[in-house]
């Protein structure tokens, strides 16, 4: 059997149904390429007493697990949520194929922490991505989704690449949003939410730029807001 758990935000907010999931399984896996986790991973391996192996893109996505779990209970550990990242589904897909059976525990994710800024969940449009730019390759398409979004009055969520630096993220944002013609005023960057070094600030692009922004983080771009949105966001101003 194949356990895929959601660890959740930090540390600490793993279930006791994950846990006890966690004591039955032979092999505990750690995917580590969707998200920077904001602790060490030697925290998780304490609080659950157990060794974690990481596991690559090319490890999650290959037969790898569905081989082994037809022989054992193991458990793949997911940040937040288990099945926010498309690759997942692809894997419980694959299980069932190949009639595997498979266990999901869930957990909190950085969308559900989003409502500390204030901002309504069911006023959120299409998710999208930074990608961390190279010398050659450019990809600014993530914008067009925010486009779409505030076509129809919808907030936006950014996500971001592994590995991306905020100051560079910024960078490419700015240099986006003017190929697209996109004006940016003020807008929300969240890090580290669910965690004792959570950070929420409203600020526009020149301001954030001075901010000292520890990994994971994510942007949102707000649209049309009801006035008491409008009133929590304020309170994040710098």
């Amino acid at each position: 059997m194949l356990n895929i758990i959601g660890i959740g935000l930090n540390e600490k907010s793993i279930s006791k149904e994950a846990k006890e999931a966690i004591k039955k399984s032979k092999k505990l896996y750690l995917e580590t390429y969707t998200v920077e986790l904001p602790y060490p991973v030697k925290n998780l391996e304490k609080n659950i007493n157990k060794k974690i192996i990481h596991l690559s893109r090319e490890d999650v996505e290959s037969d790898r697990l569905v081989n082994e779990a037809k022989k054992q209970n193991i458990a793949l550990l997911v940040y937040g949520s288990p099945l926010f990242a498309t690759t997942h589904i692809i894997l419980i897909d694959d299980c069932k194929k190949s009639k595997v059976k498979v266990n999901i525990i869930y957990n909190a994710s950085v969308f559900d922490a989003l409502s500390e800024t204030g901002l309504q969940l069911y006023k959120f449009g299409k998710i999208s991505s930074i990608p961390k730019w190279e010398d050659h390759f450019k990809p600014d398409s993530f914008l067009d989704f925010v486009k779409q979004n505030q076509k129809i009055n919808a907030h936006s969520l950014l996500l971001t690449d592994i590995g991306l630096d905020f100051r560079d993220a910024l960078d490419q944002l700015k240099q986006a949003s003017e190929t697209k013609y996109l004006k940016l005023d003020k807008i929300l960057v969240c890090s580290q939410l669910g965690t004792k070094g959570s950070k929420i600030i409203y600020a526009n692009l020149n301001k954030l730029k001075k901010q000292k922004i520890q990994a994971p983080y994510c942007f949102v771009i707000p649209t049309k807001m009801h006035f008491l949105e409008e009133e929590v966001v304020k309170s994040f101003s710098i």
